[in-house]
C-alpha cells in the first residue's frame, strides 16, 4: 500500500515493475487469457424454467411503495453529516393505468394521477457533529425515529401498523413483545405492555420507546451514527407503509384485499437486528391466506447479486417463463459459497426469489411471499401467484428495461417533494370504496 499525499510532499507511486514477475507464471497467463475472453460462462439449464401459470384474475387496485436516502456532509471540518430519508406510497387503479402511454407518458397525465393518489413521508437524522440541545446523538435519533413514525401528515398510521405487527393484533389474542435490549443498561430485559408505545425498563427504569424494540440503538455510538441507521429506517418505513394499507383493509373491508396488488421497490427482506419483524409478518400472511384472504405482494430487485445473475441466465431463457431458485442453487450459483449452514433467508426474508422473463425487454427479479418460510419454494407455495402473474402485463413500463409502473411512479415521488401528502386513510378508503 503506497503512502498518500500530504500537505507538503506528494504521494508514493506504486511500482509497475513487480507485475513482470507475476506475468511469468503459466497459471497467471491462463487466467489473464480467460479474463479477456468475451465468451459467456456456462449458465443454468433452461429445464429449470417453467411456463407462467395460465388463468388468474387481474387485480384492479395497485399500490407502489418506494423510499430514498440522501446523506449530506459539510465540506469543511468537522464535516457535519445529516441524512435525509423519504418514503412514498402511490395508489393507482387499472383504469388510470390504461390511460398512461407506456413508452412516453405525458407529464400532465402523470400529474393528474399523482395529485390525489400519492403521499410521502420525510425526516432527517443527525449522524455526526450535529448537536441537539440537551441530548446526545444516540438519544436524539431514538426520539426522531419514534416521533417520525407518529408523523401527523400520515395520521400516525405507521406507528399503529408497527404495533399491529409487533403485538400480532390481527388474531385478537393479546400477545406480548419478545424481550429486547434496553438502550440504557444494554440488558435484554426490556419489554412493553400490550399495545403500549412507551414504558420503563424493569432493570434500570430507563425510558423506552416501542421503536427501541427494532434495535436502531445497537449500531449507534453516543455522539455519532452510521449511514446505515438512515437506510434501515427507510427500509422499515417502507414495510410499515406497505402494511398500513393491508391493515386498513383487514380491519375494515377484507374482501378488498383480494383485489389489491402491493408493489414494493426492493426485496421483501429485513436485515440484521431489524429482522425481528419478519416472523410476525410471515405468520400474518399465512393466517390471512388460511382465512381465505390471500394478500398479493411483490418486491422488485433492480440491482444486486440476484439481478446480476438474471442478466447472465436470462439471455437464453424462454419468454413467458419463470425460475424459482432453491436454497442450494442460491448458495452455490448466486452467493458462491458452500451449501452448508442455515437456509438462505431463513431469518430475514418474507418473500421467495423469482426470476421471470415476460419478454426480451421485461426480465425481472421478483419476491413473492410464501407465508411461513419454505427452503425450496414451488409455484404452489407463492401466495396469489396466478393473480400476480396475470396482472404483471398491465403494469409494465416501456421506459426502462424490466420496469414496473407503480415502482417507477413511486420512485418519482420518493425522489421529489412536489407532491403534497394526502391523508393516508383517505387514499385507502377511496380505493376500496369504503
Amino acid at each position: 500500500m503506497p503512502y498518500k499525499a500530504g500537505d507538503r510532499l506528494p504521494g508514493e507511486r506504486a511500482s509497475r515493475l513487480g507485475h513482470l514477475e507475476v506475468l511469468k507464471s503459466e497459471l497467471v497467463n491462463k487466467l489473464v487469457k480467460n479474463f479477456e475472453d468475451s465468451n459467456s460462462p456456462a449458465t443454468t439449464s433452461n429445464s429449470l424454467w417453467e411456463p407462467l401459470p395460465p388463468g388468474g384474475e387481474h387485480l384492479p387496485l395497485v399500490f407502489g411503495i418506494d423510499g430514498s436516502m440522501q446523506p449530506i456532509e459539510s465540506e469543511t471540518p468537522p464535516h457535519k453529516r445529516l441524512a435525509f430519508v423519504k418514503t412514498a406510497l402511490l395508489r393507482i387503479d387499472q383504469f388510470a393505468l390504461s390511460k398512461i402511454d407506456r413508452d412516453s407518458p405525458h407529464p400532465l397525465a402523470l400529474r393528474d394521477i399523482l395529485a390525489d393518489s400519492a403521499l410521502y413521508h420525510a425526516t432527517v437524522f443527525p449522524l455526526r457533529h450535529v448537536s441537539i440541545p440537551g441530548q446526545n446523538t444516540y438519544h436524539a435519533i431514538r426520539q426522531i425515529i419514534f416521533e417520525s413514525l407518529k408523523d401527523k401528515s400520515l395520521d400516525g398510521e405507521p406507528m399503529e401498523t408497527l404495533k399491529w405487527i409487533a403485538f400480532e393484533k390481527w388474531d385478537g389474542k393479546q400477545k406480548q413483545l419478545p424481550l429486547f435490549e434496553c438502550p440504557y443498561c444494554e440488558k435484554t430485559v426490556a419489554t412493553l405492555p400490550y399495545n403500549a408505545e412507551t414504558g420503563k425498563c424493569p432493570e434500570c427504569n430507563g425510558d423506552l420507546f416501542l421503536t427501541d424494540m427494532l434495535g436502531f440503538h445497537q449500531e449507534m455510538a453516543p455522539d455519532s451514527a452510521p449511514d446505515t441507521i438512515a437506510t434501515a429506517y427507510m427500509s422499515i418505513h417502507e414495510v410499515l407503509l406497505l402494511f398500513t394499507g393491508i391493515r386498513y383493509y383487514w380491519e375494515r373491508k377484507r374482501e378488498v384485499l383480494s383485489k389489491c396488488l402491493f408493489v414494493k421497490d426492493g426485496p421483501l427482506a429485513i436485515r440484521a437486528q431489524y429482522s425481528k419483524l419478519v416472523a410476525p409478518i410471515r405468520r400474518f400472511l399465512s393466517f390471512a391466506r388460511d382465512q381465505g384472504y390471500p394478500i398479493h405482494i411483490i418486491g422488485q430487485e433492480k440491482s444486486g447479486k440476484f439481478y446480476d445473475h438474471l442478466e447472465l441466465i436470462g439471455r437464453n431463457a424462454p419468454e413467458g417463463y419463470i425460475f424459482i431458485p432453491g436454497d442450494q442453487y442460491i448458495k452455490e450459483e448466486i452467493q458462491h459459497r458452500p451449501s452448508t449452514g442455515a437456509p438462505y433467508g431463513k431469518d430475514t426474508n418474507y418473500g421467495a426469489k423469482i426470476f421471470i422473463k415476460i419478454n426480451n425487454y421485461h426480465k425481472m427479479v421478483l419476491n413473492i411471499p410464501t407465508g411461513e418460510f419454505v427452503e425450496n419454494p414451488k409455484l404452489s407455495d407463492l401466495i396469489g401467484a396466478n393473480n400476480i402473474f396475470a396482472t404483471l402485463p398491465t403494469i409494465l413500463s416501456n421506459r426502462y428495461e424490466g420496469a414496473l409502473l407503480p415502482v417507477e411512479l413511486a420512485n418519482g415521488i420518493a425522489s421529489l417533494s412536489t407532491y403534497p401528502s394526502a391523508q393516508i386513510l383517505k387514499i385507502f378508503a377511496e380505493a376500496g370504496g369504503a
